[in-house]
């Protein structure tokens, strides 16, 4: 059954891969598919290891999402190491495919963001601007300048907000898979209409995110962007519909999906605001994968508690 619902979200990043080599070149396919190897043959070592040998349709899962969450010219050297460290340390130390506590793709993304923070906060590549975009390319160019980096880093350095409609079909300068929401949008229906991903979970994290976004700037929070241009940007998106929805890390019932989505949406708000990282949702998922065994844990006492109290009054 879970490895049908990869399949499933494999179908819904095909548009998204289609406009990350529309807007930044062949480069981008080559990457994934890079990356999607060395994620399979770490753990196809690991399995094998087991006893298993079998790789599961989830790594490949990973591996695109970890990606995708790259900014277009990222070196081949640096994704290897962080699929490698993901499938390991996100993983195959808990015990493998359904046991994992994090998201792998985001403790992939998170040890080479921290690692090799040049080539992932720095260096940017241009969005392609002709008729047949990327497709007749193998890269765009890369830059370093603050007025073509993404529309977060460009917002928390000169204030300066991006234009809306290039924010809603992604020509902007970003990571390989998170600058479309129009894309991003269709594929989380997609995504809760065969109920793969849970809507609970994608509601609460945006709902969070646009209610501490609304009271900051309400108070005058300046580093705060508005909710509308705070949505369209810096990945929020990509993590609610992708990556807060894993089913493994997750809140299980179905008042801690609530709860575990609005303290990712709210944690995104704070860090965007006030850390020193221009994104948010990356360290946001994996708080929430850690109190989310704890919050389902809560909310299962809290109902048998209130059964055996609504007991006792009966009897």
């Amino acid at each position: 059954m879970q490895q049908k619902m990869m399949r499933k979200v494999i179908y819904s990043l095909i548009p998204i891969i289609l406009a990350s080599i529309y807007y930044f070149g062949w480069r981008s396919l080559l990457l994934i598919g890079w990356t999607t190897i060395w994620g399979c043959a770490t753990e196809y070592i690991f399995e094998k290891k087991y006893g298993k040998g079998k790789v599961s349709e989830a790594v490949i899962v990973t591996s695109i999402l970890f990606t995708l969450t790259l900014p277009p010219s990222t070196p081949f050297w640096v994704a290897t190491l962080g699929i490698i460290f993901g499938v390991v340390f996100g993983k195959a130390v808990f015990g493998g495919f359904g046991k994992n506590v994090f998201n792998p793709a985001l403790v992939a993304r998170a040890f080479v963001y921290v690692s090799f923070p040049e080539p992932l906060t720095i260096k940017w590549s241009n969005v392609s601007d002709s008729f047949l975009g990327g497709f007749t390319r193998f890269t765009t160019a890369t830059v370093d300048t603050i007025s073509t980096a993404t529309p977060m880093l460009k917002f928390r350095e000169t204030g300066e907000l991006t234009d809306y409609f290039n924010l809603f079909i992604g020509k902007i300068s970003g990571s390989l898979g998170e600058t479309s929401a129009i894309l991003i949008i269709l594929a989380a229906i997609y995504l809760i209409y065969t109920k793969t991903a849970s809507w609970h979970i994608i509601a609460s994290v945006i709902t969070g995110f646009l209610g501490l976004s609304f009271i900051l700037r309400l108070l005058g929070a300046t580093s705060v962007p508005n909710p509308l241009f705070g949505i369209l940007s810096g990945g929020i998106l990509f993590g609610a519909v992708f990556m807060a929805t894993d089913p493994i890390s997750a809140a299980k019932t179905t008042p801690g999906k609530w709860i575990y989505g609005i303290l990712i949406g709210c944690v995104t708000v704070i860090i965007r605001g006030y850390a020193l990282f221009s994104g948010g949702i990356m360290f946001a998922v994996l708080i929430g994968n850690t109190f989310a065994p704890i919050i389902d844990e809560g909310v299962r006492y809290y109902k048998k508690s209130k059964k055996a109290k609504r007991e006792k009054v009966i009897a």
